[in-house]
């Protein structure tokens, strides 16, 4: 990464923290991967029930596998016949892992979801939740943020899960109501009323979509 677009993304993470603060949420910077797990791990206690959403952004840092191979009880979704049965199990759990698809700079999180799995359990669910996000997510406002959901990020998840959709071959929203639609449910966090619920580690790099 250039020196000053990193510099930049430093200064940044100091104005998205306290916009969070200001929303009942708590904020970290970590200037690299090998630091956002160190973070991360620092709030996930051993022996905690531990579940995820698809999490592109959780892999790329070695979140996943960390929970997956250390002391915790991780609800892995694989590993269930019944899709619905792990999501439920979710509900329940100490940690939630997530990233967001877009951030304004004031601390609004938003995010899409075709089963609602992943956003129901942000919004109502597991004791803590977790964010992984990289400052390639972070934008100027919530509307910024909103787009960048719509034409980032649902495009390239469509295209990871080999959807039909118009975005998955264009690259570009089209508001579309295809059968195949992963923009089901919208998610804007604004404020948590749950003080220490809510954690969102910056990464100085780029992750996920």
């Amino acid at each position: 990464m250039n020196g000053n677009v990193y510099k930049k993304n430093e200064l940044l993470a100091s104005v998205v923290i306290k916009g969070l603060q200001s929303r009942n949420m708590s904020g970290y910077y970590a200037k690299d991967k090998d630091e956002a797990l160190k973070i991360a791990l620092s709030l996930i206690p051993e022996n905690s029930t531990v579940t995820m959403g698809g999490c592109t952004s959780s892999d790329e840092i070695g979140l996943t596998d960390a929970v997956k191979n250390g002391e915790y009880k991780f609800i892995d979704r694989s590993q269930y016949e019944d899709k619905r049965a792990a999501m439920l199990d979710g509900y329940n759990a100490d940690v939630f892992i997530s990233s967001v698809n877009g951030m304004s700079d004031d601390g609004v999180l938003i995010n899409i979801d075709g089963n609602a799995n992943r956003v129901s359990a942000i919004a109502n669910g597991p004791k803590k939740v977790l964010f992984i996000v990289g400052m390639n997510k972070i934008c100027p406002d919530v509307d910024t943020a909103m787009k960048r959901a719509r034409n980032v990020a649902a495009p390239a998840n469509a295209q990871r899960f080999g959807l039909s959709t118009p975005c998955a071959s264009t690259g570009k929203c089209f508001d579309c109501k295809s059968p195949d639609t992963i923009c089901c449910q919208f998610l804007i966090t604004r404020y948590s009323r749950h003080k220490d619920r809510i954690h969102v580690i910056l990464v100085n790099d780029e992750l996920g979509f």
